[in-house]
């Protein structure tokens, strides 16, 4: 299948498609690679994941531009995304190392009670195209540092960067079939992959509707699974923020690449005393943004990934200011060629606009007034989707409740950075479940043994 530049339109390369046998081929690789990969001890793992840390660090540039051909965002995005992608396997492949046990005292005489780690086995994933790097690192660096082997699934319409990173292991020296890459249609791979009964934990980053599919199908064969699904992040800024600061900030973090980040804030509530001050500097901030091709030097922002998402942008506009919402500024496609979309800023947009309902995935900002902090929390919370959310405010309790009344798996307080190598990253009800990164993210690619051992 083509693969096109976003930007430009053009067509990069072909890409091999997986036959059924090329399917099959990649899930037994991975039982070979898993017995000799788990087989090693955890140092040796931690010396070649290194080893491939260091290739990505020495190619950065080169895989960094290829990212951005195929993904269209900013050139010092990519690079950010591949500094990224280097911790995190620097620092899966340590915490590898520190997969610990325990020794419980026992009720009977002359007999051990021991909790082991081990890693559950092959396993298997899917992710989405918005971060070509980071979504496939956290799946394969999570995997191999517990010891497990991996077959990925990337997609198809960014692949360089998965493929990259599997060079990397490669010539870093991990066992044949430890790393394996497919490509094809993705609901013929995910089921022929799914339906073996080798990998024994899938993880899936992307849709919420996608991802109900796949749990169901992993639960044949009782796959143990980690969902990084969907989110609407709310922002919730209080008339004690310095709204300047927080509108220059919001606008930096929602327009990064393109909006299409599933963390990326996507409500905007501001309290009534401060809101008209936020609006100001949020237009002032979004006119700011260069947009164009990510190679060229000083864009701030890329095109959308495809053609398909220039009608739902216009659609999520259309529909505000049809039930009241005024447009601020941007609104509309730029030029004819690629996929670019003005960054755009709506304000009094209405609850039941669909903007405020359904994730957006797009460099649209809707912004709202509100009265009171529990008014406002119900309105954050109302959505089925729960991965991200921020609030701005000087008041520490208001921090301290905000921190445990928002319903989602991460919150930034006076904050936008919620995602790091280090820390669990995941939401809850719609949003999926598990975690990706910290100690968490490597424990989901672990299972625990007991063994009870008595003296003869």
């Amino acid at each position: 299948m083509d693969v096109l530049n976003p930007a430009t339109e053009e067509v990069l390369g072909q890409l091999p498609t997986a036959t059924d046998a090329d399917l099959d081929a990649a899930v037994e690789a991975s039982q070979r690679g898993f017995n000799e990969w788990s087989a090693m001890t955890a140092l040796a793992r931690q010396k070649i994941m290194e080893k491939a840390a260091r290739y990505i660090e020495d190619n950065l540039d080169q895989i960094a531009r290829d990212c951005t051909l195929e993904q269209g965002k900013p050139f010092i995005e990519s690079k950010l995304e591949l500094g990224f992608v280097i911790d995190a396997i620097r620092w899966y492949s340590e915490e590898g190392k520190r997969a610990y046990g325990r020794l419980i005292p026992s009720r009977f005489p002359g007999t051990r009670l021991i909790a082991t780690k081990e890693p559950v086995g092959p396993t298997c994933a899917f992710v989405a195209w918005n971060f070509p790097g980071v979504n496939v690192i956290r799946k394969i660096a999570g995997a191999l540092g517990a010891g497990c082997s991996i077959v990925i699934k990337p997609s198809e319409e960014t692949p360089s960067t998965a493929i990259a990173i599997a060079r990397a292991f490669q010539e870093a020296g991990v066992p044949d079939g430890t790393v394996n890459v497919v490509f094809g249609d993705p609901a013929a791979v995910s089921s022929r992959i799914l339906s073996s009964d080798i990998p024994r934990k899938m993880s899936f980053t992307g849709s919420t509707a996608v991802g109900k599919l796949l749990a169901r199908q992993a639960a044949d064969t009782l796959k143990r699974c980690t969902m990084e699904l969907g989110g609407h992040a709310p922002v919730l800024v209080f008339d004690d923020a310095d709204v300047g600061a927080v509108a220059k900030a919001a606008a930096a973090t929602k327009y990064r690449n393109a909006g299409q980040v599933c963390i990326s804030p996507t409500r905007f509530y501001v309290q009534e005393k401060v809101y008209g001050d936020f609006v100001d500097a949020f237009e002032e901030a979004t006119k700011a943004v260069k947009v164009g091709n990510g190679l060229d030097e000083g864009t701030q922002m890329g095109p959308l990934i495809a053609d398909r998402r220039l009608p739902v942008m216009q659609g999520l506009v259309d529909d505000a200011v049809s039930r009241g919402a005024t447009l601020v500024t941007g609104g509309k496609r730029i030029g004819n060629q690629g996929y670019f979309y003005e960054p755009t800023l709506l304000k009094d947009v209405p609850e039941d606009a669909t903007i405020m309902n359904d994730e957006p995935f797009g460099p649209v900002a809707p912004v709202a007034s509100f009265k009171t902090e529990d008014e406002i929390i119900e309105r954050a919370n109302k959505v089925k989707v729960g991965l991200a959310s921020y609030a701005f405010t000087k008041d520490g309790d208001r921090a301290t409740r905000l921190s445990k009344q928002l319903n989602t798996g991460m919150v930034g307080i006076n904050s936008m950075n919620v995602s790091t190598p280090e820390s669990p990253f995941g939401g809850v009800d719609e949003s999926g479940y598990g975690s990706e990164g910290g100690i968490e993210g490597l424990d989901a690619y672990l299972r625990t043994k007991l063994v009870s051992e008595t003296n003869m």
